[in-house]
């Protein structure tokens, strides 16, 4: 029986640029190459009998596109998705801000 954990980390390892940076598009001399802010988590085991299971899962956020038109090259942003993502940055950052300054006050 092949090892699961093994064969989840070989599937893994072809994640990464691929599933940030989609396939190039080309739509009326327009180039189109679309970005994502992807994670994803894999996980397995087994028992001693040498049952065996494991499990993954991913999520993308559409954040834009590189777009190219002739000899121009410029990054436009999907403004919904930057939002939802930089929402919970912003409220993280400013808990560890204050938690820094309140620390430095002691």
């Amino acid at each position: 029986m092949p090892n699961i954990a093994l064969e989840l980390g070989k599937q893994s390892a072809t994640l990464g640029v691929k599933s940030a940076y989609g396939e190039q598009q080309d739509v009326d001399g327009v180039r189109l190459i679309p970005v994502a802010l992807t994670w994803s988590g894999f996980g397995g085991g087994s028992d001693e009998a040498g049952n065996g299971g494991g499990g993954g899962g991913g999520y993308a956020i559409p954040v834009g596109a590189y777009i190219r038109r002739g000899d121009d090259l410029r990054f436009e942003p999907n403004i919904v998705a930057l939002l939802a993502v930089a929402v919970p940055f912003v409220f993280i950052a400013g808990r560890a801000l204050s938690r820094v300054i309140r620390a430095l006050k002691k």
